[in-house]
């Protein structure tokens, strides 16, 4: 019989005050009425090991991990779901029967709210491209792959993490020069962000949209502002826009389901509540 799981979960990483996992599972935690904690942890680079191996002791059912420590929890556990082993990494973490269970549920939350807010995105036969080759490109490639796109190109400002992706996903998985990124995307059924540039309003992607067929649609992981550079650019060229907050929200469901035992609805209350605590920032 399967041990009943205590309802105490966190997020850890290192910093951690940035998070906003606390507001959106405390916000279920609320609705759902399920006598719970989760909570911010801070934790060293050095002491992630021990960390991990302590968690049943320590009461938690497990916990949300952000950078630096998605690879260390991919390696620390026992039990891994396929999409970590595709991305080699892990952002969810639970119990079962006290054996450490890892999942990266960004390719989840990423393809879930995509559907969502771009619905017959796939109508169309025609390539992917995304920006950026790190841990996220990952988790967005392996969706796009099982979706079952037939070509991802990934465009990266140096080509070795971009080409590290090509050779773990295979044939379908093109890399393309940088300066490429606008003309070899024109008839893309998505274009997507994954880099860090755009967040708090820094850098520039420098895309131009002119030539892109009006059906493409434009996504930016950056959530911070919510309409980031690129999203801009995008909705002024008349192309539609996934903005990168839903992802967060939508990356959350699995891991509160595998806590607290019930699979929590992401709402537009839910979506304005962090979007106003964004924009309070």
């Amino acid at each position: 019989m399967n041990q009943a799981p205590s309802k105490n979960a966190c997020v850890i990483g290192w910093p951690i005050e940035h998070s906003r996992s606390p507001a959106i599972h405390g916000y279920w935690l609320e609705h759902y009425k399920i006598a719970g904690t989760y909570t911010k942890r801070a934790v060293p680079p050095d002491e992630i090991s021990a960390f991990l191996a302590a968690l049943g002791a320590e009461g938690l059912a497990g916990c949300n991990v952000t950078i630096p420590h998605k690879e260390a929890a991919f390696r620390a556990a026992v039990e891994r779901a396929p999409s970590a082993t595709a991305v080699g990494a892990a952002n969810t973490l639970w119990l079962e029967n006290g054996r450490l269970c890892a999942a990266n549920t960004d390719t989840y939350g990423y393809m879930s709210y995509l559907a969502l807010e771009a619905e017959g995105w796939d109508r169309r036969d025609a390539p992917v491209s995304i920006l950026g080759a790190g841990g996220a490109a990952r988790a967005i490639v392996y969706g796009f792959l099982e979706a079952g796109v037939a070509e991802v190109r990934i465009f990266n400002r140096s080509t070795e993490r971009a080409e590290a992706i090509a050779r773990d996903f295979g044939p379908r998985v093109k890399v393309l020069p940088w300066e490429q990124r606008s003309r070899a995307s024109t008839e893309a059924a998505v274009l997507v962000n994954t880099t860090s540039v755009g967040l708090k309003g820094a850098g520039s992607l420098d895309m131009d949209f002119t030539d892109f067929h009006p059906d493409s649609i434009v996504s930016d992981i950056v959530y911070v502002p919510l309409e980031t550079g690129l999203i801009r650019e995008a909705r002024r060229h008349g192309l539609r826009t996934v903005d990168g907050l839903g992802m967060l929200l939508h990356q959350a469901v699995p891991g509160f389901e595998k806590w607290f035992g019930v699979r929590p609805e992401v709402t537009d209350e839910l979506y304005d509540r962090i979007a106003a605590d964004i924009e309070a920032a």
